[in-house]
């Protein structure tokens, strides 16, 4: 990883203007997907159980369809908190630093992950690491497969 440094860390105004309107858009587009996701959640559910008996098929695919919605809500509502969480970064002067490096992440990045907490070389070093970890503990579960099999 790079050496953790310090840097001034002072965001001038109108970047720290800019970061607060890609946040505060991305906040609202996420709160407007949401409602619309519960409303239609809701709307739907008593409507299928009026149109009466349905095969296990017909239920199954239903259930699949409602698993996958509820799937996408946890998503953006953990996205919708993870923004919230980057606006209290912005507003504690902490928003557009890397957490590793301490060096400003691109807006470029910003704009594409108004969430991020590392600039894209520490977070691919940190990725990189991540399956590195996961390569050798899955090598190392072969390996104890191998030895109990001999």
């Amino acid at each position: 990883m790079k050496s953790t440094r310090k840097s001034t860390r002072i965001i001038n105004t109108d970047r720290h203007d800019e970061l607060r309107r890609i946040l505060e858009e991305r906040r609202q587009e996420l709160s407007s997907e949401l409602r619309r996701q519960i409303h239609h959640v809701r709307a739907i559910g008593p409507a299928d159980l009026a149109q009466g008996v349905v095969d296990a098929e017909e239920a199954s695919v239903s259930d699949i369809q409602e698993d996958i919605e509820i799937a996408l809500m946890q998503m953006k509502s953990e996205t919708l908190s993870r923004v919230n969480e980057a606006l209290g970064r912005l507003e504690a002067g902490r928003y557009g630093f890397c957490y590793e490096c301490g060096d400003e992440i691109s807006e470029a990045r910003l704009r594409a992950l108004p969430f991020a907490l590392r600039c894209k070389d520490c977070e691919e070093e940190r990725e990189q690491a991540e399956a590195r970890d996961k390569f050798y503990a899955r090598r190392g579960t072969t390996a104890a497969i191998l030895d109990i099999a001999s």
